[in-house]
């Protein structure tokens, strides 16, 4: 490993360390040269399956695309990061313990809206109605209703009901 400071091609490992989420490990190094010190972190290479989209078109499995996904949802929600990432890495394992070389996009968009649907609400609203291309108003209330009905006990106490307005508007 050479080093980012001097190009030094000789550092040696001070300190490794397994991350919090046990995913990475932590490599305090030296260079022999300047002494600097600095992090490097190293994870398993894992093979995820090719991805077949709407159109046919196959492509490389993006984790990047994955977090960016969800995040764009979950924009300024009131749910914490150790939260997304556990969601991440729980559809990262899932979609790397599928045995075929290809899956279709449509069961990844499936997995992530039932993350979604645990973590957040709106976030799993704002993703279902790209994902499935809401039309009109109609259908966001037809999902929203759906949402309602599949875990009505569950709902985080910092969150508002989706349809409480709706239901006291009608009762007027």
């Amino acid at each position: 490993m050479w080093c980012p400071f001097c190009n030094h091609d000789d550092t040696r490992v001070v300190d490794s360390r397994i991350t919090g989420d046990g995913m990475q490990i932590r490599r305090r190094r030296e260079c022999s040269s300047c002494a600097s010190r600095f992090n490097t972190y190293e994870k398993p290479e894992l093979i995820a399956p090719r991805i077949i989209k709407a159109g046919g078109i196959r492509e490389d499995f993006s984790e990047d695309k994955l977090r960016n996904g969800m995040l764009r949802a979950l924009e300024k929600r009131p749910v914490e990061t150790r939260e997304v990432e556990r969601a991440i890495r729980v559809l990262l394992k899932e979609i790397r313990s599928v045995e075929e070389a290809e899956i279709p996009s449509s069961l990844i968009g499936e997995w992530v809206m039932r993350e979604l649907s645990q973590l957040d609400q709106v976030a799993y609203v704002r993703f279902a109605s790209v994902y499935r291309r809401f039309e009109d108003v109609q259908a966001f209330l037809d999902e929203i209703e759906m949402l309602e009905k599949e875990s009505p006990g569950s709902q985080d106490q910092r969150q508002i009901s989706l349809l409480k307005k709706r239901s006291m508007d009608k009762k007027r």
